[in-house]
């Protein structure tokens, strides 16, 4: 089993940023690609980003791209969501997630139900 613990979350003004940092413990994901997803009450958990094992390949949802960067350190088991250029939009539940799945060439699947394991989620809110 994996367990993953997100932290970094908080309150921000529109343009700020913050640093959102995923810990797993339990075994080592880096076998696993890793995603960061978003929900809104009320609203699907949406994909927001993934990075493959070795962190070759990253992929981001359009709303994001440009704004967000998302890396891993493998030998301290963590995953990070940088997040720049925040606006209200952002603001959600951001939630960790780790897909044990070994795929070819480093494929990152947006979909929620592949991923096997999830952190409880860290809110990040950006004010007007």
């Amino acid at each position: 089993q994996v367990q993953l613990v997100e932290s970094g979350g908080g309150l921000v003004q529109t343009g700020g940023s913050l640093r959102l940092s995923c810990v797993a413990s339990g075994r080592t994901v880096t076998p696993y690609t890793m995603g960061w997803f978003r929900q809104e009450p009320g609203k699907e958990r949406d994909f927001v980003s993934g990075i493959s094992r070795h962190g070759g390949n990253t992929y981001y949802a359009d709303s994001v791209k440009g704004r967000f960067t998302i890396s891993r350190d493998n030998a301290k088991n963590t995953v990070y969501l940088q997040m720049n250029s925040l606006k209200p939009e952002d603001t959600a539940v951001y939630y960790c997630a780790a897909d044990r799945r070994y795929t070819l060439g480093g494929r990152i699947d947006p979909l929620a139900t592949t991923y096997d394991y999830w952190g409880q989620g860290t809110q990040v809110t950006v004010s007007s």
